[in-house]
């Protein structure tokens, strides 16, 4: 019965062992957020262009609704508008780009493995 109760639970044991593993591997590899950031601007440098736009345009909105103008406050607004639906653009081809990229490498390693 003895021998049952360990068996039971050397799977669980093994699981454990496999995460703790896992989680040291990672830490040698953990990037700085300076690197994660310049990683992620090479793979879709439209993406902060295009929120550096959004909050320019936000900024100079609201500086100019503060000095009483309101028709650039409003063309500021809609710039504005324009510049989140291209940064949500931007994001959403840069992803599709990503996974295609990433299939046709995997397919391109299975052709060479067979």
């Amino acid at each position: 019965m003895a021998q049952e109760a360990t068996i039971a639970k050397q799977p669980e044991l093994e699981w454990i062992q496999m995460k703790k593993d896992f989680d040291n591997e990672r830490a040698h590899e953990e990037e700085s957020a300076k690197e994660k950031f310049i990683r992620k601007f090479k793979q879709n440098p439209l993406v902060p262009i295009g929120c550096l736009a959004t909050a320019g345009a936000l900024s100079f909105g609201l500086y100019s609704f503060q000095k009483g103008e309101r028709r650039m406050s409003q063309m500021m607004m809609r710039a504005r508008i324009l510049a989140q639906g291209f940064t949500v653009a931007a994001l959403v081809v840069g992803v599709i780009y990503t996974l295609r990229n990433d299939a046709f490498k995997e397919n391109k390693e299975s052709k060479k493995s067979a």
